[in-house]
């Protein structure tokens, strides 16, 4: 403890609820800046548990406590002392500054700042579009019954921009508006009475939204219909694909949200200590997300009706967005990902939805498992009336008997903790089979992994799906 004649900085006072009743600066504006006030519980989350454990234990602590005020680290040495009545209960705290240093938090990295967003906008989102470099919508992607209207509206005007599908309240210009004047927008849709707000994600390297971009509408409040559908005990006879994922995904993906939120201070300034607490929700949430989405798709491609609905399919169109989509995680680990060239092209029959899901879980697995600083390649080739197109990695390859069983359902090849299900190749596969098509792989231990997925070249067009 200090000894007589310390000079403190400030003094502060708590009550018996633990409630700050007493504050001088800077402690009382480092208490607002955490979110708390004078009468409140102290919000300060490191300096809040030396008070518990000092008027828990009778003890009279120094220690020193870190914080963020928003712009600043603060790096303070207090002295906690109990005030007890002569029965020994305890009546207050009292909470004596005697160092405070602080110093101004580094800029924060662009890419990071970006990604964060994007993951946040992508787990908030009731709704996913994906558009071209005009903003033209070319697909749709919603659970939510209020969108109903919206979707049916868009599915019948493909191509066209997704602003004339919503209406932008207090915005007379003509649209689309840049996207970046859009990122962000409110807007009403047709059929909700939910009010929505729009994320843009630009794809494509280079200039922004060269390869077109991501559409996230988020609802300011949950559904209605949804939350009315959870309650009720059991779903007696329910379809976990049909039935149960739309009502466990949204709670999930707002877990997700609000943690990531928590992690990176969004919020409001926290130690580091709590935001690597969030950074946990949220990687179990995202485990679980997957895991739920990858049983959904199980059950899917399982059943005797699965069938898919073949197009004609440009395969280095699939590719280049699936490495615009996944280019954030690549560049985290220090992966550079090399699509086809520009001009490059492979004509298929195929569903375009369900390529770029293989395409994904290709690119992603190559991600997770090569080392830093290495290469994935996408390849395109013909064989015949097969197109095929080929996801090539650095990593540590596989043996035979590995390449034997890593079609196999939930085969992780004895992989622990890197959030696998160990389902996605063997649906990928099925989804090939169902297209007329394959997947296969060919490796050698530290030489990486091919795997290649072939389908019908586009002479090869199909009446009905299969």
């Amino acid at each position: 403890m200090a000894s007589v004649g310390t000079r403190y900085i400030a003094h502060g006072r708590t009550d018996t609820a633990g409630h700050l009743v007493e504050a001088g600066d800077p402690l009382i504006g480092l208490q607002e800046a955490c979110g708390g006030k004078l009468g409140s519980p102290i919000a300060i989350p490191e300096l809040h548990a030396l008070v518990e454990k000092a008027g828990h234990y009778g003890l009279r602590l120094a220690r020193q406590f870190n914080a963020i005020d928003g712009e600043n680290r603060i790096s303070a040495w207090v002295e906690v002392a109990p005030e007890l009545s002569d029965e020994g209960a305890l009546e207050a705290c009292s909470i004596d500054v005697v160092s405070w240093h602080s110093e101004e938090l580094p800029p924060e990295n662009e890419i990071e700042s970006a990604r964060r967003r994007v993951e946040i906008n992508r787990h908030l989102a009731d709704c996913t579009a994906r558009l071209d470099p005009r903003q033209g919508i070319l697909s749709v992607v919603t659970e939510a019954p209020d969108l109903s209207e919206f979707v049916e509206a868009t599915r019948e005007a493909i191509g066209r921009p997704w602003t004339d599908f919503v209406r932008l309240p207090g915005n007379a210009h003509e649209q689309p508006l840049h996207w970046r004047l859009l990122d962000g927008a409110h807007c009403e849709i047709a059929g909700s009475s939910r009010r929505w707000t729009a994320h843009l994600e630009p794809l494509g390297q280079g200039q922004s939204g060269s390869a077109g971009f991501v559409l996230y509408l988020t609802a300011d409040t949950p559904d209605p219909a949804q939350a009315d559908s959870t309650g009720g005990g059991a779903i007696e006879g329910a379809s976990f694909g049909r039935d149960l994922t739309p009502v466990l995904r949204q709670p999930i993906n707002r877990i997700i949200a609000n943690a990531e939120t928590i992690r990176t201070k969004l919020a409001g300034p926290i130690a580091d200590e709590y935001s690597n607490y969030a950074a946990d929700i949220a990687t179990a949430a995202q485990h679980l997300l997957a895991l739920i989405d990858d049983l959904s798709d199980l059950e899917v491609v399982e059943s005797d009706q699965f069938v898919t609905a073949p197009d004609r399919i440009e395969l280095a169109d699939v590719a280049r967005r699936a490495c615009g989509i996944l280019g954030v995680r690549a560049q985290e680990k220090g992966i550079t990902l090399v699509p086809p060239v520009e001009g490059e092209s492979q004509l298929a029959i195929a569903e375009f939805r369900r390529v770029l899901q293989i395409l994904l879980n290709l690119v992603g697995n190559a991600i997770r498992y090569s080392p830093e600083d290495s290469q994935v390649w996408i390849r395109l080739d013909r064989i015949g009336n097969r197109a095929l197109i080929t996801v090539a990695d650095q990593g540590h390859g596989l043996d035979e008997a590995q390449q034997q069983k890593v079609f196999e359902k939930f085969e992780r090849l004895g992989r622990s903790g890197d959030g696998g299900s160990g389902l996605g190749l063997y649906i990928s596969r099925r989804i090939a089979r169902a297209m007329d098509g394959d997947l296969t792989v060919e490796s050698a231990p530290g030489q990486g992994a091919r795997f290649t997925l072939s389908v019908p070249a586009a002479d090869e067009l199909r009446s009905e799906g299969r």
